[in-house]
């Protein structure tokens, strides 16, 4: 029998579908509870912390400190959404995979179109925000500084709107990208104690920064503690709210925990404990490092800063090393974010493609890397030309959006998933595993009023950008996608034979 639109627009993948395409199992189960944590910390810290103040505290001002919160309990009401639905979605863990085994394949293209729009806008402006720290480096290193017109891009954000500065490159963040894409096409993997290792540097700096930042503290930095109205009418709880869709950006990294369910030991226990002792470690190390820096420094100086923390260490100071420290230690880190930034990207693009959804030069593997070269020169390439042109001011409410709505999506699919396995989980399994507290409808329900708390604070044109990205993604899906979906042809094939 011929499928109606709204059949196809909300078919789902069921565990078959999945054992079939290879979204099931095939990789083992090595992680603990540790390495598990330190994953989630590693993709989240080493973004945002280091750039989004200067973007965040002119909006909310000393009450940043409430932005940073606002976004960790948004975050954290969704953990608890993923840390079910990878317990219950016998799949890779992504979002997408969970949209597409609970509320169907059109809300799964979309929820894809969000996750594309995080992870490229995020590599860009995180390889941005390399460009910032690298030059300080180099500055205080050996007093030598990149040329402006090849640190600074051609569309910035200005007073009046969007201004255009013809010569300008953004070089650095161009060769970032450059190099990340070669390792990523020669296969190069992190190890999970290579990523360990890189979080006890990347905490480690944020405590030297602090613990320096706070000898210059001064509880005036924090009066007023709300930032005046200005002409976009921000300031007060509407700045906080604006700064809290902003710094989002810095809590990102949280549902990558998901995506390893597979290679955990004991996931029904290790991912919502990892997922949750994750949130926690980054939340308190976030908030220590924004009172800090807010204590360190009056909330006017932060607007236009570029290596913000370096700086304010500077200023403390008044010497040179403990800025060229912070500047390294961010080099390095942000190095390591930027490559998972971009490996996720293309990962996420050969999910799509495997599913039919998007062209299969997405899926295709080389057989010496077995990595997804044409995958992965693309998407280098998109990354690489934003972060050579595009002021970071442009991105980091973008990556929010992508990324709040996603959540949203991911909320919904909890009730939606108990009603479809019911309260125990999938047939056949023992133990239920981890399930959001308080029904099926209280903790999402809450998620889903947080996002949208977030996603009202954000500016008109980051509404604007997405509207145009949403309209292309499901020009794309109704023009490519629907037909060329291996569900529509599994469909069609298994409609052949009832004739």
């Amino acid at each position: 029998m011929k499928q109606t639109l709204g059949q196809k627009l909300f078919r789902t993948k069921t565990s078959g579908h999945k054992q079939d395409d290879g979204h099931g199992g095939g990789l083992g189960r090595s992680l603990g509870l540790f390495p598990l944590t330190m994953i989630g910390v590693g993709a989240t810290i080493g973004t945002g912390i280091f750039f989004t103040m200067v973007e965040a505290v002119p909006k909310a001002g000393p009450a940043v400190v409430l932005s940073f919160l606002f976004a960790a309990i948004t975050a954290g009401l969704t953990a608890l959404c993923y840390a079910e639905l990878a317990n219950r979605v016998p799949a890779s863990g992504s979002s997408y995979s969970f949209a597409y085994a609970t509320v169907g394949e059109f809300a799964a293209f979309v929820v894809a179109a969000c996750l594309l729009l995080e992870y490229g806008l995020a590599a860009s402006a995180t390889a941005i925000g390399w460009s910032d720290y690298l030059n300080n480096f180099l500055q205080n290193a050996i007093g030598w500084q990149i040329p402006t017109a090849l640190r600074s891009p051609m569309i910035v954000s200005g007073a009046h709107g969007v201004e255009f500065h013809p010569g300008h490159f953004n070089l650095p963040p161009i060769l970032l990208v450059i190099l990340c894409c070669v390792l990523l096409v020669r296969g190069t993997k992190e190890s999970a104690t290579t990523n360990a290792i890189m979080v006890v540097i990347k905490l480690a700096i944020l405590v030297f920064f602090a613990a320096i930042a706070l000898t210059g503290f001064d509880i005036n930095n924090f009066h007023p503690f709300y930032a005046s109205p200005d002409s976009h009418g921000a300031g007060g709880m509407a700045g906080v709210t604006a700064a809290a869709g902003t710094v989002f950006f810095s809590f990102i990294g949280i549902d990558t925990i998901a995506t390893a369910g597979e290679e955990t030991r004991n996931p029904t226990r290790d991912v919502p404990l990892g997922i949750l002792a994750a949130l926690i470690i980054v939340t308190v190390f976030y908030m220590l490092v924004a009172i800090a820096a807010m204590g360190a420094q009056p909330a006017h100086m932060f607007a236009g800063q570029e290596a913000g923390l370096a700086v304010i260490l500077q200023n403390v100071t008044g010497k040179a090393w403990p800025a060229l420290v912070l500047s390294g230690g961010a080099v390095i880190s942000v190095f390591s974010v930027t490559l998972v930034t971009i490996y996720g990207q293309t990962r996420i693009l050969y999910a799509i493609a495997k599913d039919g959804l998007i062209p299969k030069a997405f899926h295709k593997v080389n057989p010496r890397t077995q990595s997804p070269i044409t995958n992965t020169l693309i998407v280098s390439i998109v990354v690489g030309i934003v972060a050579g042109l595009v002021d970071s001011t442009f991105l980091w409410d973008m990556v929010s959006m992508g990324t709040l709505v996603a959540f949203i999506v991911v909320s919904i699919a909890v009730p939606v998933i108990r009603r479809k396995q019911g309260e125990t989980g999938r047939k056949g399994e023992t133990g239920r595993g981890f399930r959001v507290p308080f029904g099926p409808y209280l903790v999402p329900g809450l998620s889903i009023l947080a996002c949208l708390y977030l996603v009202h604070g954000l500016s008109a044109i980051t509404y604007t950008v997405f509207a145009i990205w949403m309209t292309v993604a499901i020009l794309t899906y109704f023009g490519y996608g629907i037909r060329n979906s291996r569900m529509n042809r599994s469909d069609a094939a298994a409609a052949e034979l009832t004739h």
